[in-house]
């Protein structure tokens, strides 16, 4: 007969041996989920032993703006500086698994030949085409791209069971990347435009230079701007000294008209002594005349006789020069002295030095009039050689101008460049590939985790069975449940010396008893 064990209710609380219960009680479950899941770790580590992984990150950040190609002389920002969003990186994971990439990874890595001498290449050949599809697809599907988190990096990795295949994928990808990035974010051919616009404009200086010169050369004079003007102010002196003339040639007509009208009305000469007198030196000259005549007569007379014809001649000078005594001492003798009107004089001088100032400022008016006029005539032609002249040397500076501009955008394009080979606009590999010297993972570090692993899965097994099975194992549990004391329990192991029938309906006549049936 079986025993039969009174049941004595005890403390609830847990303990170890209710925690291992499910476990010694669900023992083939255990069994095999661990078995499982060891055997799966060690073909894991057999398997994750020959795979290689090379990564590498690539930091976005705004260090340095992308450029804007402008004209203007100095380079623009195309965005304001400001974090990193999630659709930057998001853009750049995007180019990262670009077809075009892909596709020149696959090209510098060989990958489409060894799609073609593959197992299912050989029993279903395909265009060159389709392989390097194929072989871009296998690659897009191997690529792990993530963001690191809390950060501006994005990590991609790809392993294969060839460490030098996996370390030159990602250092080709790497590299196209990066050009892509910089084709994407600044324009194609930016440095050769600038370039040939640098080489056109500069020839284009050359030409106008040689223009300029050849003018020069030509008009016979460097600056016709300059000398216009200090020929425009030689005309205006020229102009003043023409007024002045002019206003002296009307002076001196009016000062000569006035010089003639007093010239008639004045007296050429005027008396400056007038003298009366006798004719003293005749009476004197006549006196000593009768005198020797009267001598003459007394010498005769000594040798002849009165009517000596000879003394008749004496007697007749001595009558003579007696009446010409007596004539001279009734008649007066006048002495008037003369001499030029100095009134006169200076009206004369004054007159002909007037006509003579005036002559000279006809010359100086007719040659001022001439020389204003040739030299106007000339700064007409200054102007026009001005004009052409200013002309080229707009040329000049504007083909200058254009010249050092596209130079500097020439020169800012090599430092773009230069500084692209570092770190391409904002976009630099924090951690290049390195090429793998280990594999992924350590066979042994595998198993230990598979160990775990398994012990993990079977035990959660086991209380996982244990929770999903709705039968009564303990009479803690039939108290609890159904909330009716528990007399006695059984073992398991006891259960077939029991009639289990007349148990049961016991059982649901003490069941229809409580409900009052």
């Amino acid at each position: 007969m079986a025993n039969i064990t009174t049941f004595v209710p005890r403390d609830e609380s847990i303990s170890l041996r209710d925690m291992v219960t499910p476990v010694f009680r669900r023992k083939r479950a255990v069994t095999l989920a661990f078995v499982g899941v060891f055997l799966g770790a060690i073909l894991a580590a057999f398997f994750l032993a020959n795979y290689y992984q090379v990564n590498f990150e690539v930091l976005v950040d705004r260090e340095r703006v992308d450029p804007m190609v402008t004209t203007e002389s100095t380079s623009q920002s195309s965005l304001p500086t400001q974090a990193v969003t999630p659709e930057e990186i998001n853009s750049e994971i995007e180019i990262l698994r670009s077809p075009d990439v892909l596709e020149k990874v696959v090209v510098a890595t060989g990958l489409a030949d060894k799609e073609k001498h593959g197992l299912t290449a050989k029993l279903f050949p395909k265009t060159d085409a389709e392989y390097m599809a194929k072989a871009i697809k296998h690659l897009d599907s191997k690529l792990t791209i993530i963001p690191v988190d809390k950060s501006n990096n994005i990590s991609i990795k790809y392993r294969s069971t060839d460490p030098k295949l996996a370390f030159d994928v990602m250092t080709a990808l790497s590299n196209a990347y990066l050009e892509k990035h910089l084709s994407v974010h600044r324009p194609n051919g930016s440095m050769d435009f600038f370039a040939n616009q640098t080489e056109q404009y500069k020839q284009a200086l050359a030409q106008s230079e040689a223009k300029l010169s050849d003018f020069g050369v030509g008009a016979g004079i460097a600056a016709p701007d300059v000398v216009r003007t200090n020929m425009a102010q030689q005309v205006a002196l020229f102009e003043g000294i023409l007024n002045q003339a002019k206003q002296a040639v009307k002076a001196d007509e009016k000062k000569i008209t006035t010089l003639q009208s007093q010239l008639t009305t004045t007296a050429p000469r005027s008396s400056t002594q007038e003298v009366s007198a006798q004719a003293a030196i005749l009476l004197q000259q006549l006196n000593t005349s009768l005198l020797a005549s009267q001598l003459k007569r007394t010498q005769l007379l000594t040798k002849y006789n009165a009517d000596y014809p000879l003394v008749r001649e004496a007697d007749q000078e001595i009558t003579q020069t007696q009446a010409a005594i007596a004539d001279a001492q009734k008649n007066q003798y006048q002495t008037v002295t003369t001499d030029r009107d100095p009134t006169y004089e200076l009206l004369r001088q004054s007159l002909v030095q007037t006509q003579s100032d005036l002559s000279a400022q006809n010359a100086t008016v007719a040659e001022a009039t001439n020389s204003i006029q040739r030299m106007q005539s000339q700064m007409v032609d200054l102007d026009q050689k001005a004009v052409k002249q200013s002309d080229l040397l707009r040329e000049v500076k504007a083909d200058e101008s254009n010249y050092l501009l596209y130079l500097s955008k020439r020169e800012q394009e090599k430092t773009q460049d230069a500084l692209d080979k570092k770190r391409i606009a904002n976009v630099s590999i924090a951690v290049p590939p390195v090429f793998p010297a280990l594999p992924m993972v350590t066979p042994l570090l595998v198993v230990a985790i598979g160990l775990f692993l398994a012990i993990f899965v079977g035990m959660g097994t086991a209380f996982a069975i244990d929770y999903m099975d709705v039968s009564f194992r303990t009479p803690a549990e039939v108290m609890k449940t159904l909330d009716i004391p528990v007399l006695a329990s059984l073992p398991m192991r006891h259960l077939a010396a029991i009639d289990v029938s007349s148990t049961q309906a016991r059982y649901e006549k003490y069941q229809l008893g409580q409900s009052g049936v």
